[in-house]
């Protein structure tokens, strides 16, 4: 080997000695000998009693019977429970750490002030969550309308409802709009009344189609016999005479038996030579004498 390859050689040893050196695993020793080990494993335990703690509150929550918990106050209580745990088991960590909780608190404390107008909204819908919890009105898959919105409910959350519409939009409802608005649950009951409106000709004898139109529910056969369907007239219309139909139904069959009531109807008025009436104008003209 020539000497200039042995010099080269000697001055790029020293240096990838020193980095290999430098390299060698000493800052673990000095971490398992330093004040960082103790308390890097009380929070890993405490990490580890906090998750416990949550997985045995949330099996006994679980198993609370769904007439004194509904579905979606579980969900709801589970997500509470779950955070305030996490809250806990946060300041307990910064404890064990060193951090002083009223420094903190204090810093916080100036900047809540700006925090907390902008999460007023949020929890007024945790507010009003609690509320329309505790009022038992909704629960997963009834078909409830709010103002204008109407559709079938996925979750019942602390900040909102998540419905799903006809179409299958999500809508997601905040709970306080659900408390300062009128809430409609179509499906809370097992039965729910169907209405139907229908007119007949002037011509045409009101206590036969009366007769007639009773004959509808027993031809359908979601139609309920208890509560008995009624016939009652409504107005004297422009074109015709307004009654309407009143059934009983299972809420869940709602759409299928409304369907085949409206079919059934105009099914029997043609068999029974009764018309449905449609607007209609006279026009009478007169002749005029020439002057």
């Amino acid at each position: 080997m020539d000497p200039e390859t042995m010099q080269t050689e000697e001055s790029v040893l020293p240096p990838l000695e020193e980095a290999a050196e430098f390299l060698k695993p000493h800052f673990l020793s000095d971490f398992f000998q330093s004040q960082w080990f103790p308390k890097t494993m009380s929070a890993l335990i405490t990490i580890a009693v906090f998750w416990l703690l949550y997985r045995v509150i949330r099996r006994i929550i679980r198993r609370v019977p769904e007439t004194k918990l509904p579905p979606q106050s579980r969900s709801a209580v589970e997500k509470a429970v779950k955070y305030i745990l996490f809250l806990f088991c946060a300041f307990y960590l910064l404890g064990i750490f060193g951090v002083k909780l009223t420094a903190l608190l204090g810093a916080a404390g100036i900047a809540g002030i700006a925090v907390g107008f902008a999460a007023q909204t949020s929890f007024s819908n945790i507010i009003s969550g609690f509320f329309f919890l505790s009022e038992k009105t909704v629960k997963v898959g009834d078909y409830i309308t709010v103002d204008t919105i109407a559709g079938t409910v996925d979750s019942v959350d602390l900040l909102s409802v998540k419905i799903h519409t006809p179409d299958n939009q999500l809508v997601r409802i905040p709970n306080e709009t659900i408390i300062k608005s009128n809430l409609q649950n179509s499906t809370y009951f097992p039965i729910r009344r169907l209405s139907v409106s229908v007119s007949v000709a002037y011509d045409t004898p009101l206590e036969k189609a009366a007769e007639v139109l009773l004959q509808v529910p027993t031809r359908c056969s979601g139609v309920l016999k208890e509560p008995a369907p009624a016939v009652y007239f409504e107005e004297f219309g422009d074109s015709g005479i307004g009654m309407r139909l009143a059934v009983w139904l299972k809420s869940d069959q709602y759409w299928e038996v409304r369907n085949a009531v409206f079919t059934e109807i105009k099914k029997t008025f043609d068999e029974n030579g009764i018309s449905i009436p449609f607007p209609q104008l006279d026009v009478h003209c007169n002749s005029v004498t020439p002057l």
